[in-house]
């Protein structure tokens, strides 16, 4: 099977490489995001799916707007594909595109359709605390993440597991869903599925104010917030820009099944007495707990800093930062809810 490669991310990566290495498949060229300069250098970076198709010497295009590219159209019309598969690409196709292929454009979507349609579903499912995630493989039309559902696949969430985390397990659960479905699309094993429009949500792009921590939300919410959007939630501290990139959430979901033994923190249960009892202010440390970290009060229950980073710094664990800084009891950490920055 002749297939074409849309794809820009690391997210992506899995899934054209399993393409590459499966023999049911040629993957005949690749399409891409335009290089961009990053760094303070300026330094012309190629994407993590450019990457790849240049070691493996697969022909590489990167129009600003593929719809609007005669010479990539053209390219497209002549490979003669049985499928184009199109993995976190970041441009939107045009009719025109999605009708060359004889078996369709098929989509690679990080959500249980038609649950989180948009450009970040795995962040958004992140922050609204969802248990279970997975991948849908659909067929494209011109609606966005609108289109026929083929297979899908499941992947429980971890109360400790953030964005990065989960993209990880769906890049390759995503992978291995999009062979099957390309193969049983070819035999006629797969019926198509219309997606429910009144059972809908969207996934947003985020914006930079979403990073902003309210520490009057309460705690299982901001530590939401901060795995769902990691590594990017900041509040302030001693007038510096402090990033909160892991948390431990001190309530008792904690102790429940949902989080993986291994992660849990050696918490005695004289500390365990101890931090609960303490109150503050939102954004208050009210405790200590050695060789962890500080304890913060949000608006309802604690929250244990288990890694952070001030501005200008490398990230650090929470207990690094407490003996770092000398931190105290009754300091406070302050939301930014009118910055700008």
């Amino acid at each position: 099977m002749k297939i074409v490669f849309f794809g820009t991310p690391q997210f992506a990566v899995p899934t054209l490489q399993f393409l590459i290495e499966h023999s049911d498949f040629e993957v005949v060229a690749v399409v891409t995001q335009p290089d961009k300069r990053r760094g303070r250098g300026g330094k012309t970076i190629p994407s993590p799916v450019k990457k790849i198709a240049v070691e493996h010497n697969i022909p590489v295009w990167q129009p600003k707007r593929v719809k609007k590219s005669p010479e990539t159209l053209n390219s497209l019309r002549e490979t003669q594909a049985d499928a184009f598969v199109v993995v976190a690409y970041g441009q939107i196709l045009s009719a025109e595109i999605l009708q060359m292929p004889k078996l369709g454009c098929i989509n690679v979507h990080g959500s249980i359709l038609p649950q989180y349609r948009g450009a970040a579903p795995i962040q958004w499912s992140i922050y609204n605390g969802d248990r279970q995630t997975g991948i849908t493989t659909m067929l494209m039309d011109e609606g966005l993440d609108t289109g026929d559902m083929l297979l899908k696949a499941y992947t429980e969430i971890d109360l400790l597991d953030n964005a990065v985390d989960i993209a990880i397990k769906l890049a390759n659960q995503g992978a291995n869903l999009l062979i099957e479905t390309l193969q049983k699309l070819e035999t006629g094993d797969i019926a198509p599925i219309p997606q429910e429009d009144s059972e809908a949500t969207y996934a947003r792009l985020i914006d930079k104010s979403d990073y902003i921590i309210d520490w009057h939300r309460n705690a299982i919410a901001i530590h939401n917030q901060i795995r769902g959007f990691y590594p990017n939630c900041y509040t302030t501290f001693r007038g510096q820009q402090l990033k909160i990139k892991a948390t431990i959430p001190l309530v008792q979901e904690l102790l429940s099944a949902r989080v993986n033994q291994e992660r849990q923190p050696s918490i005695t249960e004289t500390q365990w007495q101890e931090l609960l009892t303490t109150t503050g202010e939102p954004g208050e440390i009210t405790y200590i707990i050695k060789n962890l970290g500080a304890v913060v009060q949000t608006g309802e229950d604690k929250l244990l800093l288990t890694e952070v980073q001030l501005a200008g710094k490398r990230s650090q664990s929470g207990w690094d930062f407490v003996n770092g800084m000398r931190i105290d009891v009754g300091e406070k950490l302050e939301s930014l809810l009118n910055s700008d920055s």
